[in-house]
């Protein structure tokens, strides 16, 4: 997921070890993508921003590798039902599952809101100095033309007097 900068869209590959791409996108803003492996060895991914040089963005990725392990040893080759406990124990970790979900979604969303906030309080900032510098300038500019006002002109002293 694109958490920050430009038009939140960015370019995404996957590769397996034999140069194969299994998954491409172009200008995504955020995406899931489950994949088994089928070989053995280093996959590559590249995150590509190319298209928008000017804007640095910042890319939130989770990727989980191998099964989850069981909750309880030989649950797969049960036969008989599960205990009260077994089962609350399931239950648990699976509301501690979409608990993490939950929580990932949030950090994301606040990362985003953060940017936006700082972006948005830069631009008071220098919205606050420019008013500032026009009051100056305002402010100035009536005291010069008021004192115009009481200022009196007279006559040059160069000529003749009675």
């Amino acid at each position: 997921q694109v958490i920050t900068g430009g038009h939140y869209d960015v370019d995404c590959f996957v590769e397996d070890p034999n140069g194969r791409t299994i998954y491409k996108e172009t200008k995504k803003q955020y995406d899931s993508f489950p994949h088994r492996t089928e070989v053995q060895g280093v996959y590559t991914f590249c995150f590509s921003n190319e298209f928008s040089t000017f804007s640095h963005k910042t890319v939130y990725f989770d990727f989980q590798v191998g099964d989850e392990p069981p909750i309880l040893p030989d649950m797969s080759n049960r036969v008989t039902a599960l205990t009260q406990m077994e089962s609350a124990c399931v239950t648990i970790h699976e509301a501690l599952n979409t608990v993490i979900d939950s929580q990932t979604h949030y950090r994301l969303r606040e990362a985003q809101d953060r940017s936006r906030a700082e972006d948005l309080n830069g631009r008071v900032s220098y919205w606050s100095v420019g008013e500032t510098l026009i009051l100056f300038v305002v402010s100035i500019g009536q005291v010069v033309l008021l004192k115009s006002f009481f200022t009196e002109k007279r006559p040059g002293s160069g000529g003749a007097s009675t």
